[in-house]
């Protein structure tokens, strides 16, 4: 078989050099017309509610904002999974949806329950919807440390270079 492909090819030289430049020219076309995702999107589609309280202790945060939050957030429609965490004057609460839930449905569904929860808050304490992102980008997250070295003029450092040099990128995301 290798053979006959082989001969084929020699008897139809100018076949093969037209096929050779026509797919050359459809590879440099689709590298600069086509885009896509170094690493491809394979979260799940989540929306990030962010709520401060001042001044209040985890366990506060817990009590009066983060489980009203997340216990109205249990009964979205195509939420799987409800996960609240309370730290000192912030709560966090995550809602992750079910796989093909379009994130401006979803963010518009919390929007809907964030506002049927608001009476149930602390006077004061507006719950706020997290960045429209996924969970992609905790891919680029790394620790600086060191047991002989300070290690701030470094991390200082990290987060000068890579923006700087990202806007020089055209087609960088902004």
């Amino acid at each position: 078989m290798i053979e006959r492909i082989i001969e084929a090819s020699l008897r139809n030289r100018f076949m093969v050099i037209l096929a050779t430049v026509g797919l050359s020219l459809a590879g440099l076309y689709a590298i600069q017309n086509i885009t896509l995702d170094a690493i491809p999107d394979l979260s799940d589609t989540q929306v990030i509610v962010f709520t401060e309280y001042p001044g209040q202790a985890p366990q506060v945060v817990e009590d009066q904002v983060t489980y009203p939050l997340t216990t109205a957030m249990l009964s979205v429609p195509k939420s799987t999974v409800v996960r609240g965490y309370s730290f000192f004057g912030f709560s966090f609460v995550y809602i992750l949806f079910k796989d093909g839930t379009d994130i401006y449905w979803a963010r518009s569904r919390v929007l809907e329950y964030l506002n049927f929860v608001a009476d149930r808050l602390p006077q004061g304490v507006t719950p706020q919807l997290g960045p429209d992102a996924t969970g992609v980008g905790w891919v680029y997250e790394y620790a600086l440390k060191s047991k002989t070295r300070n290690c701030v003029p470094y991390r200082t450092g990290t987060y000068a270079m890579p923006w700087p040099r990202s806007q020089a990128c055209p087609k960088w995301p902004r």
